[in-house]
């Protein structure tokens, strides 16, 4: 083996470690923000958050137990589906994100509110949750079961993953007003749309289906990668550079939103110089969307 190959595989693998600290180190800031958001905003107004969150957060408020505890095992079960529904290294990322977020609230416990005012709490703790989960997803993984079960129950409805997520926070802050009062659980309602379009914006639409093309000489390689690593089916094309005119194999591909940070991973594993590009796409019928297991 040459020096240079040897320079090359040395150049990857510090490419791919960059990778994996920025990505830990964003969910960590995304679930310190939702922390925060939760016990010194939220929390002291008797407001509350959808998903699993909002879930642990009344069982909190029941019992008495620390709201960290109830985040983490109730998150258990949602693991497991994303294992199965998205990989390995998905799932890793989101235990990550939960234990985070699970201690995060320790360190923060209830305390002062940043304000007692309920409109400004609403607005200002639906930014912060959808800031903090926004930069989670944006990184790869994501501080809420609900999502995961949401993809989970998209191949068997006929709603998309957005819709299946709305109806459940429906359900969960409906709920609220037996415990903190019809208002409170309008106030939950809105604080919950606030955080919504703020991880929508954060994100760019984590819940909506992408296509991509990439162009690369080591096309066949970044194929079997992807069918290997991220259980998605491919399409090869054949394409022809307009200025050089050489011949080349074009890859296509559709994937979700929360798949995009794996898939980059995978591409730049096999060819950091590798030309990728990203289209969102509102709807998808025919074919076979679904995916393989990944172990």
């Amino acid at each position: 083996m040459s020096n240079n190959d040897n320079s090359d595989g040395i150049s990857k693998k510090k490419a791919k470690h960059k990778r994996i600290v920025i990505r830990f180190a964003l969910i960590t800031l995304g679930a310190l923000i939702m922390a925060i958001g939760l016990e010194r905003v939220l929390i002291p107004n008797n407001l509350i958050d959808g998903g699993v969150t909002g879930i642990a957060m009344m069982a909190s408020h029941i019992t008495g137990t620390s709201l960290g505890l109830f985040l983490f095992l109730f998150n258990i079960p949602f693991l497991y589906l994303g294992y199965k529904q998205i990989g390995k290294s998905f799932t890793i990322s989101v235990a990550y994100g939960i234990a985070v977020l699970s201690l995060a609230t320790s360190f923060f416990p209830h305390g002062q509110a940043f304000t007692n005012d309920t409109l400004l709490a609403t607005v200002l703790g639906g930014i912060m949750l959808g800031i903090g989960v926004g930069i989670a997803i944006r990184a790869g993984g994501c501080l809420d079961g609900s999502e995961t079960l949401a993809i989970l129950f998209n191949k068997k409805l006929p709603f998309s993953v957005g819709q299946i997520i709305l109806f459940m926070n429906l359900f969960i802050l409906g709920s609220a007003g037996f415990l903190f009062g019809l208002d409170r659980a309008m106030y939950s309602l809105i604080a919950y749309f606030i955080a919504f379009k703020t991880i929508d914006l954060v994100s760019e639409g984590f819940n909506q289906t992408k296509s991509i093309w990439i162009i690369s000489d080591q096309s066949d390689e970044i194929g079997e990668a992807i069918m290997d690593r991220l259980g998605r089916g491919i399409t090869y094309l054949n394409g022809k550079g307009g200025y050089t005119k050489d011949e080349k194999q074009v890859i296509f591909c559709v994937i979700s939103r929360l798949e995009e940070a794996k898939l980059k991973s995978i591409v730049q594993d096999v060819d950091p110089t590798a030309f990728l590009a990203f289209s969102n796409m509102s709807e998808i019928q025919g074919g076979n969307f679904k995916k393989k297991d990944i172990h």
